[in-house]
């Protein structure tokens, strides 16, 4: 089953590099107050679906404010089309053409982010 959980990974992923694919995320050396501010404007009156990094949610963890902003970036992106401005955040953030949900496999962890699931041991 796992393997094939990989392998159907791995061909979404070269469709969306082949299709162009484009993602937000939080820009690095970003302060924590414009991360923050930026993150609750994307959850408030901005478009994005914040409820799976809420702490019940499937992306919760990591629970870092950089992670956070990330998902909530993308999903206001993602759901403007990728719109041009749609991915600034008064500079906190950055396109990128790397998929950033990507993932780990090793005996200790074995981490699917993009789906919020992990099996092993959790990252702490």
């Amino acid at each position: 089953m796992l393997l094939v959980t990989l392998l159907l990974l791995t061909v979404l992923l070269r469709e969306d590099l082949a299709q162009g694919a484009t993602w937000c995320i939080c820009k690095s050396g970003t302060n924590q107050t414009a991360l923050q501010l930026a993150l609750d404007y994307a959850c408030g009156p901005g478009v994005a679906d914040c409820a799976p990094i809420q702490s019940s949610g499937l992306c919760y963890l990591p629970n870092t404010l950089q992670a956070h902003a990330s998902y909530a970036f993308n999903s206001y992106y993602q759901r403007s089309n990728a719109a041009p401005g749609a991915c600034d955040f008064g500079g906190a953030a950055i396109v990128t053409v790397t998929d950033p949900s990507t993932f780990t496999l090793s005996l200790s962890l074995n981490f699917f982010p993009a789906f919020g699931v992990y099996y092993g041991r959790a990252p702490s």
